[in-house]
């Protein structure tokens, strides 16, 4: 019964789709925990770009029954357009192998437009979210104002849920924001449409995830964003609305501590993140801006310039601890080509203090300079090499010095976009 959790070690952007698309190689299932359409992973086979936002990223490979867990929220008219595009590209087979869960919440228009005018309303202390509602959603799921995708399948109940929470939600557009309300025949008419063409994924999944347990199937949960970005362990406040980490995902793919759990660290040979809050090993220079584009570092979902920097070696640890890592796969290990110095950081110095450990105080996150370990680049084009051992010294040596820093394996390493240009030092499965 091999479980692997994949989960990102900093803010997200780690190539956790290419990942999981890799890993699923050997599985038999994915299951999507948490976050909703603010994720954005990019899968790339022979040469042609995938980017899913809601479907798990095992969906290209035949066989694999792929699940939208109970952790998610969705957007129904952001999950018909990535159903669209897999039957224009040739692949309406996979749509027989996709499954969304009952439990999962969805994604009303609601959201989107509180999402933008609380955004708007923090002024200078805004978050940087995608605004795409993911927030919104997941605060009314723990307010009990939410509503599920098992909702669509008796439309009855759907009309007495959204007439009570749009009288609400009017109320607010009405009284705080002073914006004009809500239709509810317009937004009922919307998802009566969603209802017809969603009803033939939603079932109890619980009965597909507990089967294949059963048969000692192989199962890959995806995490999206990162650690960094969890709401209790990340940088909070500048965080998303659900829980990245291995625990998060555990729940959010209903499973419980499960034994011969895998659970793996997807962490980038550099650091970047995107929207607002602390980032100590930002690079505000040229190495920045290199880094930014040779690993083209723009958001797959909002086109955002990542913001980029060394190695944080600190947050790796930490995230480390946090998620429990077995093992670690390293990503874009080929966007370092062409440095003469690599740096990693390995403590911050917060005032007089020198710490290996991440501070909690948003003051003492403010003031974190950075302490590095510096090591050899190397000149030479990686992307196409196969073989650990046929990777520079260089290269080698900056790998190795992870792996004693996190005391984990690195197990694979990417050196390219393609599924191809991977290479493995430990199978997952």
């Amino acid at each position: 019964m091999p479980l692997a959790i994949i989960s990102g070690t900093h803010w997200g952007d780690e190539g956790k789709g290419k990942m999981v698309d890799f890993i699923s190689q050997k599985a038999n299932m994915v299951i999507r925990a948490q976050g909703g359409s603010n994720a954005g992973h990019t899968v790339v086979v022979e040469a042609k770009k995938y980017v899913f936002h809601l479907i798990p990223s095992g969906i290209l490979h035949p066989g694999i029954k792929c699940i939208l867990g109970d952790g998610m929220v969705i957007d129904p008219a952001d999950l018909l357009q990535e159903i669209q595009f897999l039957r224009d590209n040739g692949w309406e087979e996979s749509l027989s192998r996709l499954f969304i869960s009952e439990k999962a919440h969805l994604v009303m228009p609601y959201h989107r437009l509180f999402d933008q005018l609380q955004e708007s309303f923090r002024q200078s202390s805004r978050i940087g979210t995608t605004g795409r509602g993911i927030g919104p959603a997941y605060e009314d799921k723990v307010a009990r104002w939410g509503i599920r995708a098992v909702d669509l399948l008796n439309l009855d109940t759907f009309k007495k849920k959204l007439q009570l929470v749009l009288n609400y939600k009017n109320a607010i557009l009405e009284k705080v924001f002073q914006k004009p309300p809500l239709s509810f025949k317009e937004v009922f008419e919307q998802f009566e449409k969603y209802s017809d063409q969603l009803k033939p994924y939603i079932v109890n999944t619980l009965p597909i995830i507990y089967d294949a347990l059963a048969s000692h199937q192989n199962l890959v949960v995806e995490g999206a964003q990162g650690t960094m970005l969890d709401l209790d362990h990340g940088t909070y406040p500048y965080v998303t609305s659900s829980h990245p980490v291995a625990a998060g995902s555990l729940l959010g793919a209903s499973l419980g501590p499960l034994s011969n759990i895998q659970s793996v660290g997807i962490c980038k040979a550099y650091t970047s993140r995107v929207g607002e809050g602390p980032f100590p090993t930002e690079c505000l220079d040229q190495t920045g801006e290199t880094l930014r584009e040779q690993g083209g570092e723009y958001g797959s979902t909002t086109g955002r310039p990542r913001r980029c920097g060394w190695l944080d070696g600190v947050v790796l640890k930490y995230a480390t601890r946090i998620n429990a890592l077995t093992s670690l796969v390293i990503t874009k290990l080929d966007v370092l080509g062409g440095f003469s110095k690599i740096f990693f950081c390995t403590h911050y110095r917060i005032g007089n203090q020198v710490t290996s450990e991440l501070p909690t105080d948003p003051f003492d996150w403010e003031i974190a300079q950075p302490v590095y370990q510096e090591l050899e680049g190397w000149e030479s084009d990686i992307s196409k090499i196969q073989f650990y051992n046929d990777l520079p010294r260089a290269t080698r040596d900056y790998i190795e010095l992870i792996e004693d820093f996190i005391e984990i394996p690195v197990a694979i390493l990417s050196v390219g976009q393609d599924r191809s240009s991977t290479i493995v030092r430990k199978e997952i499965f």
